[in-house]
């Protein structure tokens, strides 16, 4: 296994469309699947998408560990502990309730920033996993969240670009002052 390198925002391969993985159990895709939970892991990150780690393809891997906190933010979101660690080959969603709910999003390709982004609270989601099994879940709050997040990188699309208001896109380091100074 290997931790692989990030791709920051600008890079190409993130404002592409993924390709289709041909042979979901090959084992060049059970490596990448590896590498890639390594690196997810290694940056504390809740999700990783191939594309971000400069590989064309449709692969996410994610989870949100009970052991995960989110210093600053966790008084401004609803932080719901329900995805294990989950391999996503060929991912397909399906919004089960539109009726949305913002949060406070990251990204592994953003360092240092956050912004307030609304999507909706309820989704179901299918793909393979690297066994060649199907994979399907229903999720709700940040497990709905970080699936959207992953699976919008594999249609070349950043968080910041689902933002409604640019004044919610923030630096880390100043969240304590923004909270403070927004009545949170």
């Amino acid at each position: 296994m290997a931790i692989l390198k990030i791709a920051r925002m600008g890079h190409p391969v993130l404002a592409r469309v993924a390709e289709p993985v041909k042979d979901p159990t090959g084992p060049e895709i059970r490596r990448l699947v590896a590498d890639m939970v390594e690196t997810m892991i290694d940056a504390n990150g809740a999700g990783l998408a191939a594309p971000q780690v400069h590989v064309p393809l449709r692969v996410i891997v994610f989870q949100a560990p009970e052991g995960r906190t989110d210093p600053g933010f966790s008084q401004a979101e609803r932080y719901d502990h329900t995805a294990p660690l989950t391999v996503l080959i060929n991912p397909e969603i399906e919004v089960v309730d539109p009726a949305p709910e913002g949060g406070w999003e990251g990204c592994l390709s953003v360092p240092g920033l956050r912004g307030y982004v609304e999507r909706p609270a309820h989704i179901r989601y299918r793909g393979v996993g690297p066994d060649g099994r199907p994979v399907e879940r229903t999720a709700r709050g940040f497990h709905a969240r970080v699936v959207q997040h992953e699976m919008d990188h594999l249609s070349g699309i950043l968080y910041p670009q689902r933002m409604k208001d640019m004044r919610q896109f923030i630096f880390e380091s100043e969240v304590q002052h923004w909270l403070k100074a927004d009545g949170e």
